[in-house]
């Protein structure tokens, strides 16, 4: 079944999942372990979470002293991501926007661009390339997608649909998690940024066992990070 992925779809899907911990998380309950890999080296500035959900990531970045810009569709997901930074102590480190990220764009380019497993209304390459412009010379783009690998990509083992990942994206529901529409592989996310603006600094794709309650959950990610050189 092909999903429409906007405003109306979110809103429900994030309505029938339960909402993250509020307080800081210990053990697996961080947030995605891509994100922590891929940036705790970097120099904290000015951040975007394209499609921020619940805010896990958000505050994650904002506890290593990022200034940051959490957008989102649904309004749901917001909420529950100000709960979170508040209960944390970071919010007067976020601004969080109800907007959709196919029409709204920033005024300024970021020093750091991410999204973890966003879905728009528009093809999911069309929205990398369409993100990948508000980097700021000298900045990061890093792309956490989905990825497909036979038929145990996304297997179930025991858990629940609508069930929230660490991270705060909930499940698309069903056992073909994630939808197919929302596949990328790391080539064609690479293959979008111009090799006279962008240096790849990493391009792979991993899989990982997330917790589901009592059971995990197989994931297969692509995970692309590239700094603007020009």
């Amino acid at each position: 079944m092909t999903r429409q992925f906007d405003a109306e779809y979110w809103e429900k899907l994030y309505q029938e999942s339960p909402a993250p911990e509020v307080a800081a998380p210990s053990g697996d309950g961080g947030p995605n372990p891509h994100l922590a890999r891929e940036v705790s080296a970097l120099t904290p500035g000015r951040a975007l979470d394209a499609g921020c959900g619940q805010g896990i990531e958000t505050a994650w970045l904002a506890q290593q002293g990022w200034q940051v810009t959490g957008v989102d569709i649904s309004r749901t997901a917001l909420a529950r991501a100000a709960r979170i930074l508040q209960a944390r102590g970071v919010d007067p480190r976020v601004e969080l926007i109800a907007a959709d990220l196919t029409a709204w764009a920033p005024e300024e380019p970021y020093d750091l661009v991410t999204t973890h497993y966003a879905h728009p209304t528009i093809p999911q390459l069309e929205f990398y390339r369409r993100v990948a412009g508000w980097v700021a010379v000298g900045g990061t783009l890093l792309i956490i997608g989905h990825l497909h690998r036979g038929e145990d990509a996304g297997h179930h083992h025991g858990s629940d649909p609508g069930d929230v990942p660490a991270s705060g994206h909930p499940d698309h529901s069903g056992p073909h998690h994630p939808p197919e529409e929302a596949e990328v592989r790391a080539a064609d996310v690479v293959a979008l940024l111009d090799k006279g603006s962008w240096r790849v600094e990493t391009a792979v794709e991993s899989s990982r066992e997330v917790p589901r309650g009592e059971s995990k959950l197989l994931l297969h990610d692509v995970i692309v990070r590239a700094t603007r050189i020009s």
